[in-house]
Formats: C-alpha cells, structure tokens, sequence
C-alpha cells in the first residue's frame, strides 16, 4: 500500500504549496479594479424592430462607496427609432415595392442619460460575471420625421413626398419613398425619459468587455407623437429594452 502513502504525501505538499501561494499573490489581481468602462452597443426594445437603435455608455468609479458597494457615475447616449406597435408593411404588387400602410412619421428618439450604477457582483480575474445595477434619466429629443412616399398623380407622374392620408390612396401609392429625404421637415419634441437595468458584464479578457444591459424605459413627450394618425397615439411610452455591449476598461 506504499502508492497510497505516496498519493497522500503528495497530495499534502500540493495543497500546502497551493495555500502559500495563494497567501503570497496580490489580492488586487483577483478582482476587477478599474476606474472607467467605455462602451458601446446595439439595442432592441418593445417599441422597435430587431435593430432598435443604438448606445454609448461610460461608467466613472466614484471615490465614495455605497453600502459597501463600488458606485459609478453613468452616463450614456441612445439613438432609438420608436415604431407604433400597429406598423405593417403592405405589398404593391404592380411594382413589387413595399410601404407601411398608414404610417405618417417616423420618431427618432436622443436619450442623453446621467444616473449611477452600483456593482452587486464584482468578477474574479479573468473568470466569472460581473452583475450591477442601474439607474438613469434624462431629457428625450424627438424627432418627427415624415414618412416618404412615391405617390402617382392624377397626371400619371410619379413624385416622392409625405404621406398625407388625407391625400393619398392606398392605390395609388407605389412604394415608399428614399429615407434620407424629409429630414428638412422634420419636427422636435421635446420630453423626459428614466430607467432601471442590470448590467451583465461577459469578459474573456480583463480589459476588454461584452456585455447585456436588460431594463426597463418610461418616458413622456410634449405632446402627442403622431406615427399613424387614424391609429392611437400617444405621448407616454414603456418598453422593456436589451443592449449589447463592447468595450474596454482602465
């Protein structure tokens, strides 16, 4: 049985070795300390397709710590593009193009955000998931852009301008117009936003990240956002959002 001593005698020396180097190491590369996180991503959300927009964020360890928990400055920009929920894309059949039956505007949103972001789970070295929350708010830009439209006159041509429901057939519509035009008609409207998310941080590396920002968003308008005018429209939205996430940390 002298194999089983020698297994147990190594065994011993192992740990022991084990446990003084572990004593030995700086406790400070075992867990993430850095003082800025800049990233930046692509968001989707209740109120939009499967590209929503995007994001830029960037968190500040603050000197102070909050119920014993490291705390952020955060602040952040989103360029969202908000969809009412009854936009439908119909078929023109006669030249294969396709228009959203009844849309009028788009509406673009700027979301500036400032707020604070507290760390529930740090992440040991290169290993683990960072977990934090997050809390921010800020002022909403809207911008209400017309919906382009290729529209045959009575005349038999073929011109591109706003949608008018009041104007425009369904029939007589061929297709929607080029995005990048209308932006000269473009209208502002001001509003506030806030929201709370948890912050999933997703490393291989110590300085770089990815990551999922999973939340939620109120925000509220001047006036009503007219996206469909003989559908409801309405100056207060909700949405449930995910962001995805890359950068870096110093």
């Amino acid at each position: 049985m002298n194999w089983i001593k020698y297994m147990v005698l190594g065994s011993l020396s192992l740990s022991l070795v084990t446990n003084a180097w572990a004593q030995r190491r700086d406790p400070d590369l075992e867990t993430d300390n850095y003082s800025s996180i800049t990233s930046f991503g692509v968001t989707t959300n209740t109120n939009s397709g499967i590209l929503g927009g995007f994001v830029v964020r960037h968190s500040k360890a603050l000197p102070t710590l909050f119920q014993g928990k490291t705390q952020y400055r955060y602040l952040a920009l989103e360029v969202v593009n908000v969809k009412h929920p009854k936009e439908m894309a119909r078929p023109v059949f006669s030249t294969g193009s396709r228009y959203i039956d009844g849309k009028q505007n788009f509406l673009f949103v700027l979301r500036p955000q400032y707020g604070r972001e507290l760390m529930f789970f740090n992440r040991h070295a290169d290993e683990g998931i960072s977990i934090s929350g997050i809390v921010a708010a800020g002022p909403s830009i809207g911008l209400e852009k017309p919906y382009m439209v290729q529209y045959q006159s009575r005349n038999g041509v073929l011109v591109t301008e706003p949608y008018d429901p009041a104007r425009h057939s369904p029939n007589e519509i061929q297709g929607s117009g080029s995005f990048f035009r209308g932006f000269e008609k473009t209208k502002f409207v001001p509003g506030l936003h806030v929201k709370t998310a948890l912050s999933f941080e997703l490393s291989a590396f110590r300085d770089n990240l990815t990551g999922l920002e999973i939340g939620f968003l109120a925000e509220a308008f001047t006036r009503q956002i007219i996206i469909m005018p003989y559908a409801q429209n309405r100056s207060f939205f909700t949405s449930g959002y995910i962001s995805l996430y890359f950068g870096n940390k110093k």
